[in-house]
């Protein structure tokens, strides 16, 4: 699709794994798991006990006191996400057009904490509910304080596709810049829904892991013993930026998104299509966007969230996109490390698949002991592969059917590049 050029020009990934950038790729190339038994409440009434949670979050010094104060903590995740990923890019706003800078977030349920709260409160003492009960539950609060914060006024908006999210995001962020709506986009997905709401309504659902005696190995895409996926918490953030821009100010590049599809299954609220015909037409319209054939993506990090009706539909999917190429295809699920972020998901994974383009790495799934047979391709179990990644993959699979697939490719001057050339 014509339009200009759009790059990877600053990340963050606010996880289990902390804050650090490299110490987060680290943990994941390694194949750390980032899953512990829950501490922020008593989870002993519920059936799952066990989650991807950032242990003693700290906004500061980001945020002090009284701001954290304001804001829900699915809020103050990308608020602090996008803090880092700004420096990460060397961006100062006050050099920048600021109706030419905007923000796009993307997030599941956003202050879920925030009902939580007032679930009980608004029963005990309804006449004490704090000014900020709104603001701290909508969606749109996570990119409006960031617009807020930086002084921008350009495109600024919220998308809510539950695991989706930030995908949808990135993507409607990558086509505003690339069609001359914006030069550059905070963009990307937070999440906390780390409740009783939340790890209960799962629960009733049955969708989650309840393997709670061993919570390092409950995650488990695309084995044959998988439960349901992990909930965890967190942000992903990321600065997405036009090529030329970029350029002109000297900035350091990670990878270039190249395209963008998304679908709709329109077939179950909860419940994939079982053919992953949706899914699969998401892949092909990314590669049509990105002017790209099948075989020429080297690596795909899935959406793979260890629910026994997701991963058979997504490995139908590939099967669809990739035909015989499909079991040569180096494929990986960072659940199996991270859990599941849903609405933040996306964009964890989208600067995962950035890395993987920048340094030529393809993480592990870890726990992958024994595959289901219906999942049958390769997954990269346990161990990261070394190799030249020129092109991948990031997907996105949601409840309500929503499908998002991201292409990335390499630039001359990555790492993985150089390495090639010497």
């Amino acid at each position: 699709m014509p339009g200009r050029r759009v790059v990877i020009t600053g990340m963050a990934a606010v996880t289990a794994f902390g804050r650090d950038l490299r110490a987060f790729w680290d943990a994941v190339c390694t194949g750390k798991s980032g899953i512990s038994p829950i501490r922020r409440f008593d989870a002993s009434m519920l059936k799952t006990q066990i989650a991807g949670e950032i242990h003693d979050f700290d906004a500061a010094p980001i945020l002090d006191s009284k701001e954290q104060k304001r804001y829900d903590r699915f809020c103050q995740f990308a608020i602090v996400g996008a803090d880092l990923a700004v420096r990460d890019a060397g961006i100062d706003f006050d050099k920048e057009d600021p109706y030419r800078c905007g923000v796009l977030i993307g997030s599941g349920v956003g202050g879920l904490g925030q009902f939580h709260e007032v679930g009980v409160q608004i029963y005990e003492a309804p006449h004490r509910l704090s000014p900020m009960i709104i603001p701290r539950f909508i969606i749109n609060s996570a990119p409006g304080s960031i617009a807020i914060r930086y002084g921008l006024h350009g495109p600024c908006s919220a998308v809510a596709t539950a695991c989706a999210s930030a995908s949808n995001a990135i993507g409607d962020a990558f086509r505003l810049i690339q069609y001359g709506g914006a030069d550059m986009m905070i963009t990307g997905g937070s999440e906390a829904a780390l409740t009783p709401l939340g790890i209960g309504g799962f629960n009733a659902m049955r969708a989650l892991s309840i393997r709670n005696g061993s919570p390092e190995t409950a995650s488990r895409p695309f084995a044959r013993d998988r439960d349901g996926f992990v909930l965890s918490e967190g942000a992903g953030i990321v600065i997405l930026e036009d090529y030329n821009h970029a350029r002109r100010r000297g900035a350091r590049i990670y990878a270039e998104v190249l395209g963008y599809g998304a679908t709709a299954d329109g077939v179950h609220i909860t419940a994939p299509d079982p053919t992953g015909r949706a899914a699969a037409e998401a892949m092909k319209l990314a590669l049509r966007d990105a002017q790209l054939a099948s075989k020429r993506i080297d690596y795909v990090n899935a959406h793979g969230t260890g629910t026994p009706l997701g991963d058979v539909a997504e490995t139908l999917a590939l099967k669809q996109v990739y035909r015989e190429r499909a079991f040569d295809l180096t494929v990986s699920s960072t659940k199996s490390q991270l859990g599941h972020l849903l609405g933040a998901s996306g964009a964890v994974e989208f600067i995962i698949t950035a890395m993987s383009v920048y340094e030529g790495v393809a993480p592990p799934t870890i726990n992958l002991d024994e595959r289901d047979p219906e999942c049958d391709l390769d997954y990269t179990p346990h161990r990261a592969k070394l190799f030249p990644i020129c092109f991948a993959m990031s997907n996105s699979f949601a409840f309500g059917g929503h499908n998002a697939t991201l292409v990335l490719g390499a630039l001359d001057e990555t790492p993985q590049r150089a390495r090639m050339a010497a």
